[in-house]
């Protein structure tokens, strides 16, 4: 097994890892990491496809995270 394949099968654990996370927040910040690694596997291979999708998956989880607003519930007091 040679580094490029190494670095596809991280990626791949990790984004098999993420989807078993009961989490959005944590789902979406793993999905991120692996398909930043997938976006440096598909350089090393020259997949443009896999470069291609995974920038798009990257973009649409970081707008996500971005969009994700903390949950407060009932904590709000005047003073």
């Amino acid at each position: 097994m040679n580094l490029a394949d190494s670095i596809g099968y991280i990626a791949l654990g990790l984004n098999l890892y993420s989807m078993s996370s009961k989490s959005e927040h944590r789902l979406r910040v793993l999905s991120v990491l692996a398909n930043a690694i997938y976006i440096a596997y598909g350089l090393m291979i020259s997949a443009i496809p896999i470069i291609v999708g995974c920038s798009v998956a990257v973009l649409l989880h970081l707008y996500r995270l971005y969009r994700m607003k903390p949950r407060t519930y009932g904590t709000h007091t005047t003073s």
